[in-house]
């Protein structure tokens, strides 16, 4: 019968966060957790501390408790996967801007309204930045499916950042523009800065969750 202290959940909950950067997949982590709770309870039950078990370094003693056990996991490739989809996204936005600036004079005639029409500015500026945060998220969707094809679940990867990086290329996008609103529309190289970092980050970080959902929750 499992005698588990606060002190045995909090080792096993940093075990589990090693292996879960280690990439294992959730049936992998069950089992050594399980493991590895056995031994903590059995060490408590003994009287003794079961930090003396893991060690000064609980990250270590998890990665040498899924090496024993033969338990491997995907490896995240943060840095691949992020510079791939950030060049995605920049020439995907090359390419449409040439595109439309080639097509300027076609996308007037087709779009061309009568005067007596007023489109709201929230509307033009909507549809402007919707249209490049879809560029964005194709290029950098498509980058990382085409260019890393031979990466382990890089279709997981770049399904979830289909699902991830939408909302926050939006909200970032109106988290920039509600800055840019505050400081009068400035274009002041800090103020562009600030804007251009806020939508980068949340570009970056969405791609990075994206990656780690799938290496940690496959399996």
């Amino acid at each position: 019968m499992s005698t588990s202290t606060p002190v045995v959940d909090d080792l096993l909950a940093a075990a589990d966060r090693e292996w879960r950067a280690l990439g294992i997949s959730r049936r992998d982590r069950a089992t050594l957790g399980a493991d590895l709770r056995a031994d903590l309870d059995a060490a408590a039950a003994d009287g003794l501390d079961p930090r003396e078990l893991l060690g000064a370094d609980a990250a270590s003693f998890a990665l040498r408790v899924a090496q024993e056990a033969g338990a491997t996991g995907t490896p995240p490739r943060y840095g691949q996967v992020l510079g791939v989809a950030t060049a995605g996204a920049v020439v995907c936005l090359v390419v449409g801007f040439v595109v439309v600036t080639g097509l300027h004079q076609v996308f007037v005639a087709a779009f061309d309204l009568p005067r007596s029409v007023h489109v709201p500015v929230w509307l033009a500026a909507g549809v402007f930045y919707g249209a490049v945060a879809a560029v964005v998220v194709a290029g950098a969707v498509l980058a990382v499916r085409v260019a890393l094809r031979g990466v382990p679940l890089i279709r997981h990867t770049a399904a979830r950042m289909s699902l991830l990086l939408p909302p926050a290329v939006a909200a970032a996008i109106a988290a920039a523009a509600g800055l840019g609103w505050s400081r009068d529309f400035s274009l002041a190289p800090p103020v562009i800065g600030a804007e251009a970092a806020i939508v980068l980050a949340a570009f970056l970080g969405a791609t990075a969750l994206a990656r780690r959902w799938s290496v940690t929750a496959t399996g």
